[in-house]
């Protein structure tokens, strides 16, 4: 594909989305973070499964059946039981403290301190893995035309960010929700048209391909018989259901869209059937990843080492034009809908749970401050985004998820004590704090004394691991409140 048609495709794009976002747009603060709560639960849950599987997937996700095989479904699974969890037990309690921000619900059993130490884990958290995926854009922009007219990285970035900036900055989460849902629809596209050039290139019968494929030793689920195994199903299926709760349920940027649905019953249908959908999305990227091994193998074909590049390799030598613009379309619609969430969840945690409350403030005053952190967010964006052209080739999946399961396991561990205990029993709020700094270190020490002396590995397990921590921690600060 030449460097000019990239550019055009990308600008007729970013044209769309311009156009989704001017009959969006909102004059207020109610529309950027709430939306005005009339948005429809079927544009959420289309928009939601997009910034779920994100343009990382598209990438990584065919790449783990090689060293994974179908494991990774094992943790899907567990996805399932989570959004179960999210939207029987999380959704109504969110609605009934008409949350703008889930983590007020931290102040309300806790109090402020607590508040903003929840927050503040979700803004570092969401900052990284946010700001991972826009690197995928970057990274295929450079790649496909930019490297060849020898535009820096660093100036790429800034154009995507500010693109960005220009369609969420008056709509918010408004815009996000009808943006995400095109960009998800689109993402799907790609993806099905990427499994039919494949099914071409192995000869083009169906039902042959895919029996082969199911029958093949690569398309295994379940490891049972290696409790030492990271990809053993217990604790895959366990991770799956609490990365789910911690990643989803316990995320702003997530809840945020949920929230702006017009009613409780709403905000469980949007939950529920996106879900559902997850679990068909990444079975499809996997038996992906599947058919491209397979005609490797017939073919004599070396894959790369880092099983993020073999999609990238086939987009680049054995794809056709056609298949190369849906994944470019694809890994574009797929990264921009997660990032563009992201900077309006970050922005709206930040002005409401950070820094002080804008409630003595004119409205004036305070459309002003949610724009400066909307723009400040955007430049830290860009920062991390260049420091990330450092990080290793490991699975930028994999990277994700620990990161995950070292800053979430606090919030985990705050939601839980929240609802399981008592309201009688109270954690003290100025200590919050420092348990949520020391559950991740335990956590680390752990992880490094079980594989030094038991050769034992963690997995994605970590994330209960750190939630336990954090849990024992405020039962140790707990005082019991007679009254």
């Amino acid at each position: 594909m030449q460097p000019i048609t990239v550019v055009i495709i990308f600008a007729l794009y970013f044209c769309l989305l311009m156009a989704i976002a001017s009959i969006t747009k909102g004059k207020n603060n109610a529309t950027f973070f709430l939306g005005n709560r009339n948005s429809h639960w079927w544009a959420v849950a289309i928009g939601m499964i997009g910034a779920s599987v994100s343009g990382i997937s598209v990438v990584s996700v065919p790449g783990m059946v090689g060293s994974s095989q179908f494991t990774y479904m094992q943790m899907v699974l567990g996805f399932a039981f989570g959004y179960l969890v999210i939207a029987y037990v999380l959704i109504p309690l969110y609605y009934k403290y008409n949350l703008t921000t889930i983590y007020g619900y931290l102040e309300q059993r806790f109090g402020k301190n607590t508040k903003k130490t929840g927050a503040t884990f979700f803004v570092i958290s969401k900052l990284v893995s946010a700001a991972t995926k826009l690197y995928v854009v970057v990274l295929v922009l450079q790649s496909f035309a930019l490297d060849k007219w020898n535009i820096p990285f660093y100036i790429t970035t800034i154009v995507c960010v500010l693109l960005i900036w220009l369609y969420t900055h008056s709509g918010g989460i408004k815009t996000v929700v009808w943006t995400d849902m095109i960009q998800t629809i689109f993402m799907l596209i790609a993806i099905c048209c990427m499994l039919y050039e494949m099914y071409n290139l192995l000869g083009g019968n169906i039902k042959q391909i895919t029996l082969s494929a199911i029958n093949s030793e690569q398309s295994n689920w379940f490891v049972w018989n290696d409790w030492q195994s990271p990809k053993h199903f217990i604790k895959n299926f366990l991770s799956g259901i609490f990365v789910v709760i911690v990643m989803t349920g316990l995320d702003q940027d997530m809840m945020q869209k949920n929230l702006s649905c017009k009613n409780i019953k709403e905000a469980k249908k949007n939950i529920l059937s996106y879900g559902g959908a997850f679990i068909p999305v990444n079975l499809m990227l996997l038996l992906l990843g599947l058919l491209m091994l397979m005609y490797a193998n017939n073919n004599g074909i070396a894959l790369p080492n880092s099983p993020d590049e073999i999609v990238p390799m086939y987009v680049s030598n054995i794809f056709t034009s056609f298949a190369v613009i849906c994944f470019f379309i694809g890994i574009i619609a797929a990264s921009f809908s997660s990032a563009d969430s992201a900077l309006i969840a970050i922005t709206t945690t930040i002005n409401f749970d950070i820094l002080k409350p804008s409630n003595n403030k004119t409205n004036q005053q305070a459309l002003k401050q949610r724009k400066i952190i909307h723009a400040l967010v955007c430049v830290i964006f860009i920062v991390i985004v260049q420091l990330f052209k450092i990080v290793d080739n490991k699975s930028i999946i994999d990277l994700i998820y620990t990161i995950v399961g070292y800053s979430y396991g606090p919030l985990l561990g705050l939601f839980a004590y929240g609802m399981i205990m008592p309201k009688h029993y109270q954690a003290k709020d100025k200590y919050t704090a420092i348990i949520a700094i020391l559950a991740p270190l335990l956590t680390l020490a752990t992880q490094y004394i079980t594989t030094t002396l038991c050769q034992y590995k963690f997995g994605y397990e970590l994330l209960l691991l750190n939630g336990i921590y954090m849990f024992v921690g405020l039962l140790i600060i707990t005082t019991k409140n007679r009254e």
